[in-house]
């Protein structure tokens, strides 16, 4: 059994409810997947030890939340390199922060990653719950191959 983390900063809970669902799908695909607010990374040991991940954040004015941006600083110590991956967030009228998040991932670490971010604006939104879940079971069908 492969084991994901899922690290999600929010301001409203949705993205935190999104991570959730995509964790969920995980499961449902028989991996195991540990949910993190952003603010409990401290520091690089805490990304260690995982096969796949799932980096969320919703767009708030064009950007990502800072204390994403931390955290992917933090992850760039870490060797991510050939790891599963996923990007997913909350978002109102644009998409940069999920985008960003997917691009830093794929093109940065150089990580495997899912076929693009999970673009939701909710969780329970025009069958966002199911998206999600999908979007975990694809992350565990590429743990899983």
């Amino acid at each position: 059994m492969a084991r994901v983390l899922v690290v999600y900063a929010t301001r409203t809970n949705s993205t935190q409810e999104i991570a959730e669902l995509v964790a969920e799908g995980i499961r449902f695909s028989g991996n195991e997947a540990v949910v993190v607010d952003v603010k409990e990374t401290k520091n690089a040991a805490d990304l260690e030890g995982y096969d796949g991940y799932a980096f969320g954040s919703p767009t708030y004015h064009g950007e990502m939340l800072q204390s994403m941006k931390t955290m992917l600083f933090l992850a760039e110590k870490v060797n991510l390199e050939g790891k599963v991956g996923g990007a997913f967030g909350a978002h109102g009228w644009s998409t940069e922060a999920q985008d960003r998040i997917y691009n830093t991932m794929k093109e940065i670490f150089k990580m495997d990653m899912t076929r693009g971010p999970l673009l939701l604006k909710s969780a329970s939104l025009g069958g966002g719950v199911q998206m999600a879940h999908d979007y975990g079971k694809e992350i565990g069908s590429k743990l899983n191959p």
